[in-house]
């Protein structure tokens, strides 16, 4: 019974660190690459990476970025993000994307395929690059 109670409380202190955010439940370790957003080809390059526990980045039409995300899957919030300064002649498509994700609430891995969408009804469909 000591052994038990002695046990417990390092098992659950093992669970502390660990993610449970989607890039756990089959996005992580792959780069995703937009595909579309509200079912529009999205006119750009843009992707998403998991790189570590409660974090994304990739690399926008313009610009590296990176954010906070730490919400258990499905659920999907980005945070904190930050991206570099460089112009280009994507700068539009760049903010659409930006804002797109910022707006996103809930995620689904199928396969070779990651969906972001929130509760208006908006969507961003990603391919796996592999």
């Amino acid at each position: 019974m000591l052994r038990a109670a002695l046990f417990l409380p390092l098992l659950s202190l093992s669970q502390c660190g660990q993610d449970e955010t989607v890039a756990a439940y089959g996005a992580g370790g792959r780069a995703w690459v937009l595909h579309s957003i509200d079912g529009i080809d999205f006119p750009a390059s843009a992707t998403l990476d998991f790189p570590e526990a409660g974090r994304v980045a990739g690399q926008g039409p313009c610009n590296g970025y990176s954010a906070t995300l730490d919400v258990p899957y499905p659920w999907f919030e980005v945070r904190d993000l930050v991206a570099t300064r460089a112009a280009c002649p994507d700068l539009e498509a760049e903010g659409t994307f930006f804002a797109a994700l910022m707006a996103m609430e809930q995620s689904e891995v199928s396969g070779n395929i990651l969906i972001l969408r929130n509760e208006a009804g908006h969507e961003m469909l990603f391919n796996a690059a592999d």
